[in-house]
C-alpha cells in the first residue's frame, strides 16, 4: 500500500538563521507548532535538483527532544523525494560520526541534530543544521539560501503515515506516493571505530595502556554524558583494553546528566580533580556531540587547544594515516594562538588563518591544501573526515604518547624548547544582553579606521605594548573566492601579542563575548610560569581599552579557558 503525503501550510519564523554552526534555539522554540517543520523543509528545499532519490544521514547528541526531530525528518524526507535516510540507532551519532558516514557511503549531506556544548534537557538547548556531500558543515552560500527560504516559507511536505522504529537495526521499507523509500538504521559506532582502526595503530596504543614494554599508563576518559559514551566504550574499554574504571559518564542522558557538556577546566572540573590527585597518566573529556576535546596529563597538566593541534602537527610521524597521506597544509581558526604557524614555518607548509567555524577548512582540505586544522574553543582535527573529531584528538595524543614515550607534559616541554610558548587565555562572558555587545564591538571596530590608534603605547604595570594594527578580520577563500567579512576585531600588537574580541554565534539566546588573549615568549625560564599570570598586563589593557565592564556589566567572565 502507497503511503500518502500532505501538504501543511505554514508562516515564517524570525530568526531561523544558522549560526556558526547550524540553528541552535531553545527547546521550547523548536517545539513550537511547525518551527522544526520549517527549518527542514528549507534545508531540504536548499538541496535543489540534488534533493530528490538521494540519500542522506540522520543522527544527533541524544539530547532532549532528539528522537521527534528524527521523526518529523524522516517523515518530511519521504514526502520530499529523498529516496533512502540512514539513521543511527535511536538516533545517536556522534557529529563526526556523521561525517565519517556521510562520505563512507557517498551520500548527498546529513542532518545533525545538536547543539554542541550547549545544556541539553526541556528547559535547555535543541539545535540542527546540514551537512553537505564532502561530510563537512553547510557553507556560508547553503546557509544563507536556507535562511532566505525561512523568510518566506509557505508550506511544507510531510508523510505523516510513515512510522519507523529507530530502536531496531536494519532497513525499514517503504512506498510513498508510489516511490520506494527505505529507512536503514545502522550501529552508531560500527563504521567511525572501524575508521578509526584504519587511521591509528590500535595495537601500540593498547601496549601503552597495558604497559607492555614499561609502567602502563592509567587514563581516564570523561564522555559527559554526551554521545561519546558508546564509542569511549568501544574504543578504550574493549579494542584498547583500558580498565573499567578508565571511562566514566559513558552512558548518553538528554539532559547530560544536568550538566554542562563542554570539556573545559570549568565544566569539566571533576575531570581536573581526578587527575590533580595523581592516580592517572592522561585524561580526557568530550562535548555533546563529540568534536571536541580537552587534553590533561599528570596531575592536570592542561594541554591548551592550540598547543594540542601543533603538537600533532608536529608529531606526524608516530600516525599511521599521515605516514601513508603525507601532510597537505595546516591551518588554524583567527583566534586560535599561533603555535602551529610555528610548526608550518619550520616544517615549510602551508598555514592558513581562517574565520571560526569547521566549515571554512572544508574547501581547503577538498582542494588537498589542508591536513590538520584547529579552534581554539576545544576543537581538532584533520582532513580524515570534514569536521572536528574528539577521539580522533585522543587517539592522536596517545600515538604520540606511545611513539615518544614520554608523558604529556615532558611533549609539551619539549615543544616549547623548540618553537618557544605561545601564552593563550581566553574570556567568556555568557548571556549578555546583546545592544549593549554589538555597541561595543562597533566602538571596538571603529579603532581600526583611527590612524592615530597604530603606534600607541598601552601599560599596565610594568609591561607596555604598542598598537601595529587594528582590525575587523576578513577572509576570503582562496578556492572560491567567497568572502566572509566581520569576522572578529583584532588589536595586533608589535610585538606578535594579540587581543581579539567576538561575538559567539553558538549560544541560543543572547550574546556571549569572547576575550583571546596572547603572547609570544621565546625565553625557556618562562614556559612553565602560570599562563593567566603572564598574560594578566594584556588582559587588562584589553578591558580597560574595550571598556568592556562598563558596556556589558561584567566584572568577571563566565569561563576562562
Amino acid at each position: 500500500m502507497s503511503l500518502t503525503c500532505f501538504t501543511k501550510s505554514t508562516r515564517p519564523f524570525e530568526g531561523q538563521k544558522p549560526g556558526t554552526s547550524g540553528l541552535r534555539k531553545a527547546v521550547k522554540v523548536f517545539q513550537q507548532e511547525n518551527y522544526t517543520e520549517n527549518f527542514v523543509q528549507c534545508i531540504l528545499s536548499a538541496m535543489g535538483g540534488s534533493l530528490t532519490g538521494c540519500t542522506l544521514v540522520v543522527g544527533g547528541d541524544g539530547r532532549f527532544f532528539g528522537k521527534e526531530a528524527v521523526d518529523i525528518i524522516i517523515k518530511m524526507c519521504a514526502a520530499n523525494g529523498v529516496r533512502k535516510v540512514i539513521v543511527g540507532h535511536d538516533g545517536i551519532l556522534s557529529t563526526p560520526c556523521v561525517s565519517c558516514v556521510i562520505r563512507k557511503y557517498k551520500t548527498a549531506g546529513g542532518i545533525v541534530l545538536t547543539a554542541s556544548h550547549n545544556p541539553g534537557g526541556p528547559n535547555a538547548d535543541f539545535g540542527i543544521k546540514f551537512n553537505i556531500s564532502n561530510g563537512g558543515p553547510a557553507p556560508d552560500g547553503v546557509t544563507n539560501a536556507i535562511y532566505d527560504l525561512s523568510k518566506h516559507i509557505v508550506e511544507y511536505r510531510i508523510c505523516p503515515e510513515v512510522k519507523c522504529n529507530i530502536s531496531v537495526i536494519g532497513k525499514q521499507e517503504y512506498v510513498v506516493d508510489s516511490r520506494p523509500f527505505t529507512v536503514e538504521v545502522i550501529d552508531s559506532v560500527n563504521d567511525y571505530v572501524e575508521y578509526m582502526k584504519e587511521i591509528f595503530d590500535f595495537g601500540i596504543i593498547k601496549d601503552l595502556i597495558r604497559g607492555a614494554s614499561g609502567t602502563p599508563l592509567k587514563v581516564l576518559i570523561n564522555a559527559m554524558h554526551g554521545v561519546t559514551g558508546p564509542y569511549v566504550r568501544r574504543i578504550f574499554l574493549e579494542e584498547l583494553g583500558a580498565s573499567a574504571d578508565s571511562a566514566v559518564n559513558i552512558e548518553p542522558l538528554e539532559d547530560f546528566g544536568g550538566h554542562h557538556p563542554d570539556p573545559n577546566l570549568t565544566y569539566a572540573a571533576d575531570l581536573v580533580k581526578a587527575l590533580k590527585e595523581g592516580e592517572y597518566g592522561f585524561g580526557a573529556a568530550f562535548d555533546g556531540d563529540g568534536d571536541r576535546n580537552m587534553i590533561l596529563g599528570h596531575k592536570a597538566f592542561f594541554v591548551t587547544p592550540s598547543d594540542s593541534v601543533a603538537v600533532i602537527a608536529d608529531n606526524t610521524d608516530y600516525i599511521p594515516y599521515f605516514k601513508k597521506h603525507g601532510v597537505k597544509g595546516l591551518a588554524r581558526s583567527m583566534p586560535t594562538g599561533c603555535a602551529i604557524d610555528r610548526v608550518a614555518e619550520k616544517k615549510g607548509m602551508e598555514v592558513f588563518e581562517v574565520p571560526t567555524g569547521w566549515k571554512y577548512f572544508g574547501n581547503l582540505m577538498d582542494a588537498d591544501r589542508l591536513s590538520i586544522c584547529g579552534e581554539e574553543s576545544f576543537g581538532t582535527g584533520s582532513d580524515h573526515i570534514r569536521e572536528k573529531d574528539g577521539i580522533w584528538a585522543v587517539l592522536a595524543w596517545l600515538s604520540i604518547l606511545a611513539g615518544r614515550k614520554m608523558s604529556v607534559e615532558q611533549v609539551l616541554l619539549s615543544h616549547w624548547d623548540t618553537y618557544g610558548r605561545n601564552f593563550f587565555t581566553r574570556y567568556d562572558y555568557e548571556n549578555c544582553e546583546s545592544e549593549p555587545c554589538n555597541k561595543m564591538m562597533a566602538v571596538l571596530d571603529a579603532m581600526g579606521s583611527d590612524k592615530s590608534m597604530a603606534g600607541k603605547k598601552l601599560s599596565y604595570g610594568d609591561k607596555t605594548y604598542t598598537i601595529a594594527k587594528i582590525d575587523n578580520f576578513e577572509y576570503r577563500d582562496p578556492i572560491d573566492g567567497t568572502v566572509a567579512k566581520n569576522q572578529g576585531v583584532r588589536i595586533l600588537m608589535s610585538d606578535g601579542s594579540r587581543v581579539v574580541f567576538r561575538l559567539s554565534g553558538t549560544g541560543s539566546s543572547g550574546a556571549t563575548v569572547r576575550l583571546y588573549i596572547e603572547s609570544y615568549e621565546s625565553n625557556s625560564s618562562t614556559f612553565t610560569k602560570n599562563a593567566q599570570e603572564v598574560l594578566k598586563p594584556l588582559v587588562e589593557i584589553a578591558l580597560q581599552l574595550s571598556k568592556l565592564t562598563e558596556f556589558t556589566g561584567r566584572t568577571l567572565p563566565t569561563v576562562i579557558t
